[in-house]
């Protein structure tokens, strides 16, 4: 079976200001581990390669699964320490590519075209484009061959507005996730804050939060299975 592409920030640092973030580290191991367990070998990638940052809140919310998976030398090296350039990536090889969250993305993921050629070459080969909570900024720019926004009448999910003003974050995001997806002709769809919710649409599968990670594998799993 092919590989499946996750795709990590490099940014460190919410832009204008000194507070630090990055990758939400429960949202790229719980879906490490459920990969891990099906059988299926990952691959990270970030917009520039090389060293991903953690964001410290998310070392506040980790359990065994996560700490397994984080304390591995592979995961330390190819995701941590050495993710791929987007240049070195063959997206032929993968069956789906997955966006995690971290508020870093919002600021590295949308405008990145190499990663938008790479998740539409995976998605017209019948693969899957998965992201989780802020990861849905990955989606937002990518357009199919006639020019049409991908996500433009599918229903997508991601972190809310609600849950950026719990988290203290919605004056210093660049954007909120439901406004750009509907401009885009999406169809938001939300459940109550911080619950587990996951959607799918055709080959788009995106999960609402960090507590959707393996919501978002599971139901990947599910479909790599029946297209065997």
């Amino acid at each position: 079976m092919k590989k499946v592409l996750i795709v990590l920030t490099n940014v460190n640092h919410y832009h204008g200001t000194d507070d630090p973030t990055g990758l939400w580290l429960g949202e790229a191991a719980e879906f490490v581990a459920v990969m891990q367990a099906a059988g299926i070998q990952v691959d990270y990638v970030s917009p520039k390669g090389g060293f991903v940052p953690l964001d410290p809140r998310s070392m506040k919310y980790t359990n065994q699964e996560i700490m397994k998976v984080y304390e591995t030398d592979d995961f330390q090296r190819r995701a941590l320490s050495n993710s791929l350039n987007p240049d070195q990536v063959n997206a032929a090889n993968y069956t789906a590519i997955y966006y995690t969250g971290g508020h870093g993305v919002m600021w590295d993921f949308p405008d990145n075209p190499k990663l938008q050629r790479i998740a539409l070459t995976i998605y017209q080969n019948n693969g899957f484009v998965t992201s989780v909570c802020h990861g849905v900024a990955g989606l937002l720019n990518i357009k199919d061959s006639n020019g049409d926004y991908l996500i433009a009448n599918k229903t997508i999910t991601g972190f809310t507005a609600t849950e950026e003003a719990i988290a203290a974050k919605r004056s210093v995001v660049p954007f909120l996730n439901k406004p750009e997806v509907e401009k885009r002709g999406g169809h938001w769809r939300q459940k109550r804050f911080y619950s587990e919710f996951a959607v799918q649409d055709g080959q788009l599968i995106t999960g609402q939060n960090p507590f959707s990670a393996t919501a978002v594998a599971t139901r990947l799993i599910q479909n790599l299975q029946v297209n065997q």
